[in-house]
């Protein structure tokens, strides 16, 4: 019994007592200040890539968040990408551009004639821009009329050649669900934050990364999800610094449901897994010198703790099972706070090992229908937070 016990303690503190570990560190890291020579008066030209698909319901409310940018017109240009939608997205994008002609001079609209995937769209603006800055942005993601100015200067620094903000969700309290994954980004933001002081995140979320256009030569592939992990990939091998900054956060709306908060993280967590599986095989083959102990770090949380954690899952049925005082002490630790981090780390646990296991035997990948989050967008929450 004393064995067991023991070996339980064991998987325990290394299932969760690694990530928690490795957030204090980057929690306290985030308090630091940055070590990154800028220069306030940084104003560049700016490319805005903006792929789109089926997006009528929300594009003429993204046109209004960028006309409202606090930024010199003339520096700044608008590539939509449409992957041939079958809705009025293109309609609703001409309409705003007859109506606002001043802006509609720097919106270039492109087509595809098949939906070729996200990161093909931005490679296809990407060869329209010549610009100095390449900031890449979603359809339902909403910016802060100052966030160009305010975090573009992070740029100026010659180590950085990206940099990403932090998601915030415009619903945040609209039921259990948007609650979890609000306490999930706050952590996760401290967490990229401290990676980014002490050098680099290899995490980037689609709604707001600006690249440096001479560090970028295409769009990973891998890049096909809501972020661009594939891409800064690149950057980190040819040295250059990929930061989360405050300055750059964003606004979108998250479903309310469990099955749509899990289509995101299944989907999210079958591209996190090739991203980082690339990475590792990058380091043993030393081709990634910088940022090796954040993505070392990574890499632990993404494949060893999922799988030590599928060890502890069922220790932890035989002794619930088997011992009852076992289960009455269990049962006695899991206070309220503690049980929902537990819920969401046994929920990611499980996501991240399917989705390695599917990588590994290359059975078809786990994903469900993206949810219609898009519906729960209002005007309403885009006025509240200034966003139009």
């Amino acid at each position: 019994m004393l064995t067991i016990f023991a070996l339980w303690i064991v998987l325990c503190l290394l299932s969760f007592g690694l990530p928690v570990l490795r957030h204090v560190s980057m929690k306290n890291a985030a308090r630091k200040p940055w070590r990154l020579e800028m220069h306030e008066n940084y104003f560049p030209n700016v490319s805005i890539l903006l792929p789109t698909y089926n997006e009528s319901k929300v594009i003429g409310f993204k046109l209004k968040n960028l006309n409202m940018q606090e930024y010199p017109s003339e520096l700044m240009e608008i590539l939509i990408v449409d992957s041939n939608s079958d809705d009025e997205t293109i309609d609703v994008v001409d309409d705003f551009i007859e109506k606002n002609p001043s802006m509609g001079n720097r919106i270039k609209v492109l087509s595809e004639n098949d939906k070729k995937g996200k990161s093909a769209a931005l490679n296809l603006a990407l060869q329209h821009s010549q610009n100095d800055i390449v900031i890449v942005s979603d359809a339902d993601c909403f910016w802060p009329p100052d966030i160009l100015a305010k975090s573009l200067p992070f740029l100026s620094d010659g180590s950085v050649g990206a940099i990403s903000g932090p998601k915030i969700l415009l619903n945040p309290q609209q039921s259990w669900v948007t609650r979890a994954e609000d306490l999930y980004l706050n952590i996760m933001n401290r967490t990229k934050l401290g990676e980014s002081k002490t050098i680099s995140t290899p995490f980037f979320e689609g709604g707001f990364s600006a690249f440096k256009r001479g560090a970028l030569t295409k769009f990973d592939p891998y890049s096909t999800g809501s972020d661009d992990c594939g891409t800064v990939l690149d950057l980190l091998k040819r040295k250059y610094r990929a930061i989360l900054v405050p300055e750059a956060r964003f606004y979108t709306t998250f479903p309310m449901t469990w099955r749509g908060r899990m289509s995101i993280k299944i989907r999210r967590a079958n591209q996190l897994v090739r991203v980082f599986s690339r990475y590792l095989r990058l380091m043993l083959k030393r081709q990634i010198k910088t940022a090796r102990g954040i993505i070392l770090q990574n890499c632990l949380v993404f494949f060893l703790c999922p799988v030590i954690f599928a060890l502890l899952l069922p220790l932890t049925f035989y002794l619930l099972i088997g011992f009852p005082l076992f289960a009455l002490l269990f049962l006695g630790f899991l206070i309220p706070k503690v049980r929902v981090y537990l819920f969401e780390a046994v929920q990611n646990y499980t996501i991240i090992f399917l989705s390695l296991f599917s990588t590994i035997f290359k059975t078809k990948s786990l994903a469900w229908k993206q949810p219609e989050d898009r519906l729960l967008l209002t005007r309403e929450m885009l006025q509240q937070h200034n966003l139009i």
